[in-house]
């Protein structure tokens, strides 16, 4: 029969535990990231619901979608990065799209969003 001493290893899982809060910490106080975040213009938001091809992911009324990306938007900063507003316009989204051979879903209207947020990167 052996005796396990007691506490052993157990520097090594102070070491892997100090070494966690030091990433967090050096996670914490790096830079922050620019999220691009498609936004609608309450007065557009009906004219492009009726433009998208996967329309019913979106809430139907202007409002509910509202209350949700201000959450969104808000959870984003909170976790420290910030928030660039990309509005989609309903003139111009569906030849962005057409130029680009791209269906008018969710996957175009981010890629606009990153597209238009890498474009106004150095003017922030």
């Amino acid at each position: 029969m052996t005796k396990t001493k007691k506490g052993a290893g157990s520097g090594r899982t102070v070491a892997k535990l100090k070494e966690k809060q030091a990433q967090k910490r050096e996670q914490s106080t790096s830079s922050p990231m620019i999220q691009a975040m498609v936004w609608y213009k309450e007065e557009d938001y009906a004219k492009l619901l009726s433009l998208f091809d996967d329309a019913e992911l979106l809430p139907p009324v202007y409002q509910d979608w509202l209350v949700r990306a201000e959450e969104k938007k808000s959870e984003v900063e909170a976790a420290g990065d910030q928030v660039i507003k990309v509005f989609i316009d309903p003139e111009t989204f569906p030849q962005w799209c057409e130029e680009r051979k791209m269906p008018l879903d969710a996957e175009a209207r981010s890629q606009m969003a990153i597209e238009v947020a890498q474009a106004h990167a150095f003017t922030l």
